[in-house]
């Protein structure tokens, strides 16, 4: 026996079972029915000669060889999916997946792909937009964008600017029977709220202004939405810097006074440390850090 191998779709299906605990899940998993993960299961015990799972008050329970047998080889099955990445990854051609916020998404990036296939043709850029993106670099993602503090395990993070609030508007709110043209003018204002008050709030702490009007105004989920609200004239939104740019070059925002936050957070390009210099995943990586600098650069020739 020590020359067999087991069947490698038992093997699989038995991986699955023992880190879901279900049968089940691990069915759709591997899209199989529930009878063939069963029947996988029955093969490799009658192959090992040993009882793999139990049942008890109707729960999958490992029994101790399967618990023994599952922690040997779950490494071997991370260990072929992790080459089968790098394999992947080595490649300069084909697919790579990209996760990242909706407003990054909308605001910067969509707008720039463009300038991404003139360079490299042969990639196609999936977008994969969460709401959530820390720690979102899953088996199916390679690059992703994080906005945080830039402290991650076992992740290659490179910080694309420092990142700060602005108070933006429409330039039409210069105009008309309450103009827009200091810092207490706001109170006339309605202001837009992204996720929640408090930038507002320590934005007119930092002004040293006291507004009456920081606890109303509506609150978007999304950093993108603030600045369409904006845009349309419906009120100050305080942004991102890095998401407002485009439409503050365009002229379509306006900043009305030149008070900002500095932001604790960033927004990181990030991708597993062992695939940082690898085909595809270095394109990108590099063409992303290329756009911002070359950005950062035009605004300080202005």
């Amino acid at each position: 026996m020590s020359n067999r191998l087991p069947p490698l779709n038992a093997l699989r299906a038995f991986e699955a079972s023992a880190r879901q605990l279900s049968f089940t899940r691990a069915a759709e998993e591997l899209f199989v029915t529930q009878a063939a993960i069963s029947h996988q299961i029955k093969s490799l015990e009658d192959f090992l000669g040993i009882k793999l799972f139990m049942r008890k008050n109707r729960a999958l329970l490992l029994s101790e060889e399967g618990q023994a047998y599952y922690l040997d080889i779950k490494d071997v099955f991370n260990a072929i999916n992790e080459a089968t990445e790098r394999l992947f990854a080595r490649g300069e051609k084909g697919a790579i997946t990209v996760s990242t916020q909706p407003s990054f998404a909308i605001q910067w990036l969509v707008p720039r792909l463009n300038a991404f296939y003139a360079l490299h043709p042969d990639i196609d850029v999936r977008i994969k937009a969460v709401d959530q993106p820390e720690n979102s670099l899953t088996g199916d993602v390679d690059v992703a964008i994080y906005f945080g503090r830039g402290h991650w395990a076992d992740i290659d993070a490179e910080q694309l600017q420092k990142e700060y609030l602005i108070p933006v508007c429409s330039p039409l709110l210069l105009q008309g029977k309450k103009p827009l043209d200091k810092v207490e003018d706001l109170i006339n204002h309605t202001l837009l709220h992204d996720t929640s008050r408090r930038d507002w709030k320590r934005w007119f702490k930092q002004v040293n202004v006291k507004a009456t009007n920081v606890n109303h105004g509506p609150i978007f989920s999304h950093s993108a939405m603030v600045v369409q609200a904006a845009l349309h004239g419906q009120g100050v939104a305080l942004a991102h810097s890095f998401l407002a740019k485009p439409d503050i070059d365009a002229g379509r925002l306006i900043c009305p006074f030149e008070d900002v936050l500095e932001s604790k957070n960033a927004y990181y390009v990030v991708c597993r440390d062992r695939q940082v210099d690898l085909g595809k995943i270095a394109a990108f990586r590099e063409w992303v850090l290329d756009t911002v600098a070359q950005d950062q650069e035009e605004l300080n020739d202005q």
